[in-house]
């Protein structure tokens, strides 16, 4: 039996080492997208207070660390909401229609009780499977 070959896709965030995980994880036609929270380039939370602005931002990373790892937005087949406040989830879910419309991966929304960064309302995983 052959190994499934694997890749690591870093964003560059110091946590990656220190936690010993990865912004994305490819195993052979799979692709596992970390829990991702809505940073900018330096580390600072985008739109404190905006629910949708931080799911777009999300969405943004996911999609550049599936690019990173050979995919696209149109491989996600799973997608998980978490979220602070779960009046957030319409918000939330228009800017995630906006991204998988004629996608459509299968999702889970929940609320959970906070994140590392109280600033942040929203992260968002993706499991995406490729053609080869």
């Amino acid at each position: 039996m052959s190994e499934v070959k694997r890749q690591n896709v870093s964003s560059g965030s110091p946590f990656e080492p220190r936690l010993g995980i990865s912004r994305a994880v490819r195993a052979g036609r799979f692709i596992a997208v970390s829990g991702t929270a809505p940073l900018d380039a330096a580390g600072r939370t985008v739109a404190p207070g905006d629910a949708a602005a931080q799911a777009r931002r999300c969405l943004e990373i996911i999609a550049v660390a599936l690019q990173q790892a050979g995919a696209s937005l149109s491989h996600v087949v799973r997608t998980r909401t978490l979220l602070t406040h779960i009046e957030d989830w319409e918000a939330v879910g228009a800017v995630h229609g906006e991204y998988f419309r004629d996608i459509r991966p299968a999702n889970t929304i929940m609320q959970v009780v906070r994140f590392i960064d109280p600033d942040w309302l929203v992260e968002i995983e993706a499991d995406a499977v490729t053609e080869g």
